[in-house]
């Protein structure tokens, strides 16, 4: 039996938490913009974190598996 979660949750994180897709923080004009397709340096640097925290949150402190 393999460990699904943490691939598909890691992907499914990655692919939400891409800058400009679903939401930017921070914005160029405002603190968050969303679904603008658009990033910047420190728009990366901020998902980049919150990708981090919420796996670390999700893997680690809830210790979901995922077996098929």
């Amino acid at each position: 039996m393999n460990d699904w979660a943490a691939p598909i949750i890691a992907t499914s994180l990655f692919a939400f938490l891409s800058p400009g897709l679903l939401f930017q923080m921070p914005g160029k004009i405002t603190p968050v913009d969303f679904m603008n397709m658009k990033t910047s340096w420190i728009s990366i640097l901020v998902h980049a974190v919150l990708f981090g925290l919420l796996l670390i949150l999700v893997l680690v402190v809830l210790n979901l598996h995922l077996y098929v």
